[in-house]
C-alpha cells in the first residue's frame, strides 16, 4: 500500500506537470501558426491596402471554373484538388483523391492546369489559394477555380500570397453569398480589385522571404505536434504500466525525468 501511495503521488505530480507542458506547447503552436500570417500581413500591407486600380482579370490570362459535379476517384492517377487540399500558397497532396486519365481529360476540357497556376477555393472554406508545383498534373475538384497569372506582370506565388492577405480576403468575402456556407461567384473573383503590382525583383524578394518563413514556421509546427504527441503517449504509458503492476516509484521518476529532457 505504501508503494501504491508513492506511485499515485508521483503520477499526480507528473500528470500536473504534463498538463502544464501541454498547455504551454499549445500556446507555442498557436504563436507559430500565427507567425507566418503576421509577417505576410506586414510584408504585403502596402500593396494589399493600396488604391484599387485593376482587377484580378487584369493580371491573369484566364480564370476558369471547375466542373460542377464530383469526379469519380480511384487510388492511383492524377490528383483531384478539392478545397481541403488547398493550403496557404501551397497544395496539400497527402491523402489526395485521384482520378483516371480519362476523367482527367474530361474534367480539364476548359483548361488544363499547369505548373504555376493557382487554385482558389470558392467554398468550404472560401478564400484559400495554392500554387500548382512545376510539372505536376492535377485535376480541379468541386468548388475550385483555376487562375493563370500573366507571368510578365506577377509571379504566381506572389499573387497567391497577395490573395491571402486579410485586406484582399475581406474584399473577396464581402462578395460571398450563402447563409451557412460562404460561396464566391466567379464574376466576383474576376472583378476582385487589386493595387498595382510591384516590380518583379521586389516580388521575387518578398516571395523568397515569405517562403523561407513559411517553411520555418511549418517545421516548428511539426516539432510542436511531435512534442504534444509524445506528452500524450507518456500519460498513457505511465497509466498502463501503473495498472499492470510494471511501474514502481523509481521507474515512474525515471520516465518522467527522461520525458522532461
Amino acid at each position: 500500500m505504501e508503494e501504491q501511495k508513492r506511485i499515485v503521488t508521483i503520477l499526480d505530480e507528473a500528470f500536473a506537470g504534463i498538463e502544464t507542458a501541454i498547455a504551454n506547447t499549445q500556446k507555442a503552436k498557436a504563436w507559430a501558426d500565427k507567425l507566418f500570417d503576421s509577417c505576410l500581413n506586414r510584408r504585403l500591407a502596402s500593396i494589399a491596402s493600396a488604391d484599387e486600380i485593376q482587377t484580378l482579370s487584369d493580371v491573369t490570362e484566364l480564370i476558369v471554373d471547375c466542373e460542377h459535379k464530383t469526379a469519380p476517384t480511384q487510388e492511383t492517377g492524377f490528383p483531384s484538388i478539392r478545397t481541403p487540399n488547398i493550403g496557404k500558397g501551397i497544395l496539400l497532396l497527402d491523402g489526395v483523391k485521384r482520378v483516371s486519365e480519362e476523367v482527367y481529360n474530361q474534367w480539364t476540357r476548359r483548361a488544363k492546369p499547369e505548373g504555376g497556376d493557382l487554385i482558389l477555393a470558392r467554398e468550404a472554406p472560401a478564400g484559400n489559394v495554392g500554387v500548382i508545383p512545376a510539372d505536376q498534373k492535377v485535376c480541379l475538384g468541386q468548388r475550385t477555380v483555376l487562375i493563370r497569372p500573366k507571368r510578365n506582370m506577377v509571379k504566381p506565388k506572389y499573387l497567391a500570397y497577395l490573395l491571402l492577405h486579410p485586406d484582399v480576403q475581406r474584399r473577396l468575402m464581402e462578395k460571398s453569398t450563402g447563409a451557412t456556407v460562404q460561396h464566391i461567384n466567379l464574376r466576383d473573383i474576376r472583378a476582385l480589385q487589386l493595387g498595382a503590382m510591384p516590380p518583379m525583383d521586389v516580388q521575387k524578394r518578398d516571395v523568397a522571404e515569405l517562403e523561407m518563413l513559411q517553411e520555418s514556421s511549418q517545421q516548428a509546427l511539426n516539432m510542436i505536434d511531435s512534442k504534444l504527441k509524445a506528452l500524450e503517449e507518456l500519460k498513457q504509458s505511465l497509466l498502463q504500466k501503473a495498472f499492470s503492476g510494471e511501474l514502481t516509484a523509481d521507474h515512474a521518476e525515471h520516465e518522467i525525468e527522461s520525458a522532461a529532457v
